[in-house]
């Protein structure tokens, strides 16, 4: 967390899908900051080896808990001063496996944690997603932008799953003076990503530790705007320890396309790959990145780790696991 970060206020919280690749880096940091935390996760898409290091740490507990299901709030007792809802299959690979899974983690799933959130008298934040502006043809995307967004194509069950969470976010806040937020998040990479979980980062860091072509959707000019899963917790909390209910971008703002993303890692691996281009997935946003003007006039956030940085850290964290890699079967 850099040094002009605002003082954590909170006691305790929840941290849905706290076992997933960005939910164990936001337990960690509270935990960090001697914040107890309900690491609440139905492992669908998460593991427990992500948040086995804080096994163990005072304050730190794991709920082994599907969110969507009636008895959620039930289970979590709380009581609470922060609930982070995080829990949703978030890579294609995983909303396109889980498609009522990952519907159920929008709707009744922040219906419950919004519910917990309610009753202990928290602050609720809503992780959100740049899917909800779908294909843009606003560039670089405002949170003001409504989005152009397919709601029957294959990545519906994702985009329109965040689009009704929000949608329930901003009811509650209208009508039940709920204190909660929403964070757009674009895409984060980072230690502890799934191998070959068909996002750009993992997979194409494996294939080049590999050794193996670099598989480049289309013509690879479709464009991603990157952020290093430090500035994206950052991000995160500041809206979290705000009082903004309106919905916040937080992603990076060094936009490169896929091609160039590949080119990078084959670079910064040593890699003798080769890139490959195959067949690009329906929907594919052309054009990705997000104007953060809000997040750094109101919460003084910008990304600080620079890319190579950022990219040497997830390099190094899939090498030391790539035996480990190799002897799981692939999905």
């Amino acid at each position: 967390m850099t040094d002009d970060t605002p003082r954590i206020p909170w006691r305790r919280a929840a941290v849905t899908g706290g076992a997933g690749f960005l939910g164990s880096h936001l337990c960690e940091r509270l935990l960090d900051a001697e914040v107890e935390v309900d690491c609440v996760d139905n492992l669908l898409s998460g593991s427990r080896e992500n948040v086995a290091h804080l096994e163990g740490r005072p304050g730190f507990r794991y709920v082994e808990q599907d969110v969507s299901a009636p008895g959620a709030r039930d289970v979590l007792a709380g009581p609470y001063d922060l609930v982070l809802h995080f829990a949703c299959p978030a890579s294609p690979v995983d909303y396109l496996r889980h498609p009522l899974e990952t519907l159920d983690a929008g709707s009744l799933g922040t219906r419950n944690m919004l519910a917990v959130a309610e009753r202990d008298g928290a602050r609720f934040l809503l992780a959100s997603t740049s899917e909800v502006y779908g294909d843009p043809l606003v560039h670089p995307q405002r949170e003001d932008y409504w989005g152009n967004v397919n709601p029957v194509g294959p990545r519906s069950v994702y985009d329109e799953s965040k689009r009704f969470a929000e949608a329930l976010v901003t009811a509650h806040v209208s009508t039940r003076d709920a204190d909660a937020g929403i964070v757009r998040l674009f895409n984060t990479y980072g230690p502890r990503m799934r191998a070959m979980d068909g996002r750009a980062v993992p997979t194409f860091v494996c294939q080049a530790l590999a050794g193996e072509p670099l598989t480049v959707a289309g013509d690879g000019s479709q464009t991603r705007s990157l952020c290093y899963v430090d500035d994206t917790v950052d991000g995160i909390l500041r809206v979290a320890a705000s009082r903004s209910v309106r919905p916040v971008n937080i992603g990076g703002t060094d936009e490169v396309t896929v091609e160039e993303i590949a080119r990078r890692i084959v670079g910064l691996t040593g890699s003798a790959s080769r890139i490959e281009f195959v067949e690009r997935p329906a929907d594919d946003p052309q054009r990705r990145r997000p104007d953060t003007t809000l997040a750094r006039e109101l919460l003084g956030w910008t990304p600080h780790v620079p890319w190579e940085e950022g990219v040497k850290q997830t390099i190094a964290y899939f090498a030391a696991a790539r035996p480990a890699l190799e002897r799981a079967p692939r999905t």
